[in-house]
């Protein structure tokens, strides 16, 4: 077969494993890394191991599903704050200070919205009310920063993040796996008692291998970032010229803001017959009157491409009276 049939602590585990999480680890600046079969897992695994009811989770509301279930799944105290919102931030840390640890909880990049968490500040608050920090960082590893690093390095706090957990399935080859990156010993209690790391079927050799191709990549040139950035502030700039309400940002998730369900929809179907595959986004998937239409740019556009697009937006919203 092409699995391993088997768990990492049985015979689930080769070396081209361990030579992915110590690439991945000297790739983010931490020591050590654990590898799951998903993002998710990667997520919903890390809580329960490390806290209890004597700490506290304090979680952005817009953070991805996965930790929503993975902070479920432990008894320790809840507080939310509102999205990349400081202020609120620091009077949930405040409201928390009576737990035995506390841990700041945020995507680097919000998927729906393209909105970089203002990690700096996160670091600061977390230094001044004795609190670690988490980043999943799913949409931002392998581009953000100026070395793809993410978002600690594109905040230069790549030695304050305590835990990161990202995805193998985006930037990092588009397949499938995750991991949890950051201390040792935290990583090791991971190995310990992580329950989806346990008891999964370990990440396929073939993606493994790729992944370590991928990284080797991303360490010996930033081409593909830049001109992934490049792409970005191309699009962001001439949609925004042709009147389209754009969230603010240098994200290459883009989203190109409608407010409408219905709207959303017939706008996606419109662009297919354009010749652009555009998917519109509406509740639940976000929330009421936010509906979108989600743009995700690539290093593989060329500029032909992202014109065409551009072309194909500003035709059909002159049609729906969008622009």
């Amino acid at each position: 077969g092409y699995g391993m049939s088997s768990v990492r602590f049985i015979c689930g585990t080769q070396d081209v494993h361990k030579e992915l999480e110590a690439k991945l680890s000297a790739f983010l600046g931490t020591e050590d890394t654990i590898l799951y079969a998903a993002a998710f897992d990667a997520n919903g695994g890390v809580f329960e191991p490390l806290f209890n009811d004597q700490d506290a989770i304090i979680s952005d509301e817009l953070n991805h599903a996965s930790i929503i279930d993975g902070v479920r799944l432990c008894k320790a105290k809840r507080f939310r704050y509102k999205n990349a919102d400081m202020a609120d931030l620091e009077q949930q840390l405040i409201a928390a200070k009576d737990a035995r640890h506390r841990i700041i909880v945020t995507d680097g990049a919000f998927s729906m919205d393209g909105v970089v968490a203002p990690l700096d500040q996160i670091c600061d608050l977390a230094d001044k009310y004795e609190a670690l920090v988490m980043i999943d960082e799913s949409h931002c590893t392998g581009f953000m920063g100026k070395t793809g690093r993410g978002t600690h390095e594109h905040f230069n706090v790549m030695d304050r993040v305590d835990i990161i957990t990202g995805t193998l399935g985006k930037a990092l080859g588009g397949a499938s796996g995750g991991f949890t990156s950051g201390k040792k010993e935290i990583i090791d209690m991971l190995r310990q008692r992580s329950r989806p790391y346990l008891f999964s079927n370990t990440l396929a050799p073939a993606i493994t291998g790729a992944s370590v191709a991928v990284l080797d990549l991303l360490s010996e040139t930033t081409d593909l970032r830049d001109k992934l950035e490049r792409n970005t502030s191309y699009f962001r700039k001439k949609m925004t010229e042709a009147g389209f309400d754009i969230k603010e940002g240098v994200h290459p998730i883009v989203p190109v803001m409608l407010y409408d369900a219905k709207l959303a929809q017939v706008f996606a179907a419109k662009m297919l017959e354009e010749g652009i595959y555009v998917i519109g986004f509406y509740y639940p998937v976000v929330g009421q009157g936010k509906a979108r239409i989600r743009v995700q740019l690539s290093a593989a556009h060329e500029q032909h491409h992202l014109d065409k697009a551009i072309a194909a937006f500003t035709k059909v919203g002159k049609e729906l009276k969008v622009i």
